[in-house]
């Protein structure tokens, strides 16, 4: 009885992850997985010990630092700082679109791109509008580039954080698989969403005034003080130091701010997606228990089905990010998948990242970006989206795959032997 509940639970909570609500309820998936949490604690198939043994804490720890780390930046208002360089940079609306593709995929290679969206979602909208362009493909080209840029390291995104804390990847060595496939996704964005927009992006719309977005002041020294912290967490993640140590040291040291208050940094935390991290880690945690994950496991490893080859993780990647969702689909594959090898991970965190740019459900990120715009009274339709992010994801993917074979972090086929 306890594993039909257990398996029920699981089966209602990924199903409402891929439809992203519950029907005529404004429950999110962060809502939905609380529930499913709840629901095994009330029945008691779960214990509190129990859920707190499948949480991984490390991947909790280094999410909360990086979230700390990129709070400095923000409340040091060098997202204004980059906004404007960008509007002041940009003579044409090519320039806007390039830039705005180049700025933001740096910026989430190194910092948390949930953040870096929500930051410059707002300011880039309102610096389109206050040109009198069309602020959609700035928005698409936003999007993209975060996703996209955030594949480039083992840090840029949430699902990149659980890969490299869960199989003690290298951020270093990750660097030489994510850079150039990033790089060559950044370049996709932009090309694919100036071809599809080109003629709109350069003709004016009719004014109809520009939003007013409440603003950072900059402060020189605290953003000097956050550029110095991520050269030093840099240079942390060379050293044996666990990374999630690392993290919170950089963190420690820019809490203790007379500038900024705790209240203020803390405030920015994703708080909804950590409870997410740690409700998925309790549902999926509580059905590998009951040993069902292992028989799957074990009956694919005999019939050569494990996605450790690209012909099988790619189309996977593809189809969960995009239906159940980037991080819900990493957990749940990392959770039911003992011991996986390293070449698979390494694989997993560059194709995932770029997967997710397919619709505008495959990440946070994205959701993100149309929930701002929308603020602003900006609509971005789902069809609209896919037109552009559906070509550059699968152009990214082709090389990202093409590279991973070449360079030999995976075989093309099951059997081959990986890393």
């Amino acid at each position: 009885m306890h594993a039909a509940i257990i398996i029920l639970v699981f089966l209602c909570t990924f199903v409402g992850m891929a439809a992203g609500r519950l029907p005529h309820l404004q429950i999110d998936r962060t809502g939905i997985a609380l529930l499913g949490v709840i629901v095994l604690l009330a029945s008691q198939t779960m214990t509190l010990d129990e859920l707190g043994s499948n949480i991984d804490i490390s991947t909790l720890v280094l999410l909360f630092a990086m979230m700390i780390i990129s709070a400095q930046f923000v409340s040091a208002g060098f997202f204004e700082l980059s906004a404007e360089w960008i509007m002041r940079k940009a003579e044409t609306p090519t320039m806007l679109l390039a830039l705005t593709v180049l700025v933001c995929g740096g910026l989430s290679a190194l910092l948390a791109n949930e953040l870096v969206v929500l930051t410059m979602a707002p300011l880039l909208i309102v610096g389109a509008q206050s040109r009198a362009l069309d602020p959609r493909p700035f928005l698409i080209a936003m999007a993209g580039a975060a996703n996209a840029g955030s594949a480039a390291t083992l840090i840029g995104n949430p699902p990149n954080i659980l890969i490299g804390q869960t199989g003690e990847l290298s951020f270093h060595l990750y660097l030489s698989a994510g850079v150039v496939p990033a790089l060559l996704g950044l370049g996709s964005v932009f090309t694919v969403t100036w071809f599809l927009w080109r003629g709109r992006m350069e003709a004016p719309v009719p004014a109809g005034g520009v939003a007013e977005v409440p603003r950072h002041p900059h402060d020189r020294l605290q953003t000097l003080k956050g550029l110095v912290g991520m050269a030093v967490l840099l240079l942390l993640f060379a050293t044996p130091l666990p990374r999630e140590v690392s993290g919170l040291l950089i963190a420690a040291v820019l809490l203790t701010n007379r500038r900024f208050t705790n209240r203020i940094m803390i405030a920015a935390v994703d708080w909804s997606l950590l409870l997410l991290f740690v409700c998925l880690f309790a549902i999926t945690g509580a059905l590998a228990d009951t040993g069902i994950p292992w028989t799957l496991i074990s009956w694919l490893q005999s019939h050569h089905m494990m996605p450790d080859n690209l012909l099988i993780l790619t189309p996977l990647t593809l189809l969960l990010g995009n239906t159940l969702g980037n991080t819900p689909w990493i957990i749940l594959l990392l959770q039911i998948w003992p011991n996986p090898p390293q070449g698979p991970l390494y694989a997993l965190a560059l194709l995932s990242s770029l997967a997710a740019n397919l619709t505008l459900v495959g990440s946070l990120a994205s959701v993100i970006a149309v929930e701002r715009a929308e603020a602003l009274g900006v609509r971005l339709s789902f069809s609209e989206y896919a037109r552009a992010g559906i070509p550059f994801t699968l152009i990214s993917m082709a090389f990202a795959v093409c590279w991973l074979a070449w360079t030999g972090w995976l075989p093309w086929l099951p059997g081959a032997g990986v890393h």
